[in-house]
């Protein structure tokens, strides 16, 4: 079994202590975000976890305690952007990430830290030239830390559609972001990286840009020393490579509040879910009463 941790919420930016603390306990509870009445038991021993993937975009709280992730083949999903607080409010700045981009990556070895260059959102102050700036700047810093950048384009969701309204977000079309990705991939390659695109629809491999699979068998398996065998995920979004995990976050429950989020429904059910998590409690937010 794989863990994810989490596509849901930044668990180690936000949630490191209970995540340190279930592995600790050897299991969490997880709620169902489909049918709330439905909570499962997920086993977080050593013995039954193939690997832990940990997506974050800041994981400087949990820099200090990576010894007590040993007994676990884990790699980080790092999402490392060059917006500003009007996007990404909840974060610290960026030359503290990056800073902690790399000593995550002399920490753990670089194939075990993924950069993430996602969403890609067009906007006033977020122009295609500052996006080609910013990316070069970035992966010049990141190459020698990094084998990989995943990106992908701005998708819409009705959660953020006020947030992106006033931040004039815009969509570009198909054949503009195949002209986009070129170039990126021209960067990319400068820099020695290889370049990936999350659940994007676009065939992109004849410019040198592979499809990712984020939740990644074979990766753990480098890692660990061991095959493991995980089929494909079943229920995510057409385009996705990824192999099949168990999810052990909540929704609406991250506090980096980026207005592109697909995982937050609202600053009223981001505060009340705070209210009740508990770092000792087995579940990241238990259900209301």
């Amino acid at each position: 079994m794989i863990i994810s941790a989490s596509r849901r919420t930044d668990i180690p930016a936000r949630f490191s202590p209970w995540l340190f603390n279930r592995l600790k306990e050897g299991y969490a509870l997880v709620q169902n975000p489909m049918n709330p009445r439905q909570i499962s038991r997920v086993d977080l021993s050593p013995e039954a976890v193939d690997g832990l993937v940990l997506w974050t975009k800041n994981p400087l709280p949990m820099l200090s305690d990576l010894c007590r992730l040993e007994p676990y083949p884990y790699y980080f999903q790092f999402t490392l952007t060059p917006y500003g607080r009007d996007a990404e409010p909840g974060l610290p700045e960026k030359p503290r990430l990056l800073e902690g981009f790399i000593r995550l990556s002399e920490e753990i070895g670089r194939h075990r830290v993924i950069w993430r260059y996602d969403p890609i959102l067009l906007a006033p102050g977020y122009d295609w030239e500052f996006h080609l700036r910013a990316f070069e700047e970035m992966a010049e810093k990141l190459a020698p830390y990094t084998e990989k950048c995943i990106f992908s384009f701005l998708d819409s969701y009705r959660c953020m559609a006020k947030a992106a309204r006033e931040l004039g977000v815009q969509y570009p079309s198909p054949d503009r972001q195949i002209g986009m990705a070129q170039e990126l991939a021209a960067i990319a390659k400068g820099y020695g990286l290889k370049l990936e695109t999350c659940c994007e629809p676009l065939e992109l491999a004849e410019y040198g840009i592979g499809r990712a699979r984020c939740i990644d068998g074979e990766l753990i398996s480098r890692i660990s020393g061991w095959p493991v065998k995980a089929g494909k995920a079943p229920s995510q979004r057409p385009g996705c490579g990824c192999a099949q995990s168990t999810d052990i976050g909540a929704y609406s429950t991250c506090q980096n509040r980026c207005i592109y989020c697909y995982a937050n429904h609202g600053e009223k059910a981001i505060a009340a879910n705070s209210r009740l998590h508990d770092p000792e409690g087995p579940m990241l937010i238990p259900p209301r009463q």
